[in-house]
């Protein structure tokens, strides 16, 4: 008799690019992990249209998957503690971090590691597709992601670290210490000297050593980047995140830089 697979799909998606992963929950293995990056960012309608036609042209989406997790990447979003929380202020709480429309619709998500609520600006179009396409679907912003996987990552360790995961024009830098959040923000970038200069802002703010401080990397940044040279000009110890050590990989999936792909591949936790 044929075994039958649980799969899950999640798909990160930002106006830069979309990714996708297919891991087989039977097997424990990550078939499928593919990366789209686009020229220039692209606009909600022009993003749609670029994850119709990746999903039309590739079989591997006409599978049956058991769950499936949308990632919105963005810098429209903002943590509230679980006390300050109320869900009728969700604009208010948003437009003092993010420029937001009226015709936005708002969401939120819940962080039970870290008791607050995270509260973003997903794509309606997008989510209406997925659901005409898919049927029933989660969705998350990214930063949910990243902050709950460190703090479980974290939650023995009483050493202070400070987490970096750089994108394509942004990245978010997360201190943690004595496995709690004692800081969480995102940056917009352009060159290498807009980079640096926001993480020993955020040092100083945060009184921390750049001698002494364990920072850890995830995201698009290779130790032959630009980024990281500067970085390690400033900042003593830097390291990668480990990879994944909890999934296998199918044959021609490169398991060496999960680092990039860190987001992702904790979606299915």
């Amino acid at each position: 008799m044929k075994q039958i697979s649980i799969k899950a799909l999640s798909i990160q998606i930002r106006l830069s690019g979309l990714s996708f992963c297919i891991l087989n929950r039977t097997t424990n293995t990550i078939e499928l992990l593919q990366h789209v990056h686009l020229e220039k960012k692209a606009t909600p309608f022009e993003l749609l249209n670029d994850l119709k036609v990746i999903l039309a042209s590739n079989s591997d989406f006409e599978q049956t998957f058991d769950t499936i997790t949308c990632i919105y990447q963005n810098e429209l979003s903002c943590l509230v503690p679980d006390a300050l929380f109320d869900e009728q202020n969700l604009a208010d709480y948003l437009k003092f971090n993010a420029k937001i429309l009226k015709t936005d619709f708002i969401s939120f998500d819940t962080l039970p590691t870290n008791k607050s609520v995270n509260i973003y600006v997903p794509l309606i179009n997008i989510n209406n597709y997925i659901f005409d396409t898919f049927g029933s679907f989660v969705y998350k912003h990214s930063s949910t992601i990243l902050i709950e996987t460190l703090l479980q990552t974290n939650f023995k360790n009483e050493e202070e670290k400070l987490y970096i995961n750089v994108n394509t024009s942004t990245f978010e830098i997360i201190g943690i210490n004595n496995g709690k959040l004692i800081f969480y923000n995102s940056f917009e970038y352009n060159t290498k000297e807009d980079f640096i200069y926001y993480v020993l802002f955020t040092v100083e703010q945060l009184k921390l050593n750049p001698e002494t401080i364990h920072t850890v990397l995830t995201g698009q940044i290779e130790e032959k980047s630009e980024l990281y040279a500067i970085l390690y000009t400033y900042i003593r110890h830097v390291a990668f995140e480990k990879p994944i050590a909890y999934f296998k990989f199918d044959d021609g999936i490169k398991t060496t830089s999960s680092h990039s792909d860190f987001i992702i591949l904790n979606s299915f936790n």
